[in-house]
């Protein structure tokens, strides 16, 4: 069974400058987990992803309104994310999620945030209510860390753990 051994919360204006601290923000945290580089770019690529739909197309026409972002770690090495709004809505999710479909052609949007959310996740969900908003949950499991060869435990003559920097004697 999986615990969650961490979790934060943050909530912020649907502005598209809060694009880059939302990305920061999770970068920040999932690093405690020690990702691989190319699974932390991932997920900030997703949770950018993410966010800019929010900004984009909940809140359009809207003066203003806030997004929800929560991550958790777990003991499985799984990250969850969730962002979630309490915008529009979206009318119908199938459509939404398709390649290419963009509800803002006029700013050549290239209908592919769901696309780049699911490529780089292992789990996407999406539950949205019109006029109510939408919760988009993320969950991707970390590979385990391999040791390198120079990060193994040393042991001496003696079978005393020596550890990878300290010295021999």
């Amino acid at each position: 069974m999986k615990k969650c051994i961490n979790r934060m919360s943050l909530a912020f204006p649907a502005a598209s400058e809060n694009e880059a601290f939302a990305r920061a923000a999770a970068s920040s945290f999932i690093t405690l987990a020690d990702p691989y580089i190319n699974e932390l770019a991932e997920l900030k690529t997703a949770v950018s992803e993410a966010v800019t739909n929010c900004v984009v197309h909940a809140y359009r026409g809207m003066s203003t309104g806030m997004i929800y972002m929560d991550i958790k770690l777990f003991s499985d090495r799984t990250v969850y994310i969730k962002i979630r709004d309490k915008g529009c809505g979206i009318a119908d999710i199938g459509q939404a999620m398709q390649p290419l479909f963009t509800t803002a052609p006029e700013e050549e949007r290239a209908g592919l945030g769901f696309a780049v959310m699911e490529s780089f996740t292992d789990r996407l969900r999406v539950r949205s209510s019109c006029g109510s908003g939408t919760v988009l949950v993320m969950e991707k499991a970390l590979q385990e860390k391999m040791l390198d060869d120079d990060q193994r435990d040393i042991s001496d003559k003696s079978g005393r753990k020596l550890g990878a920097c300290s010295p021999v004697r």
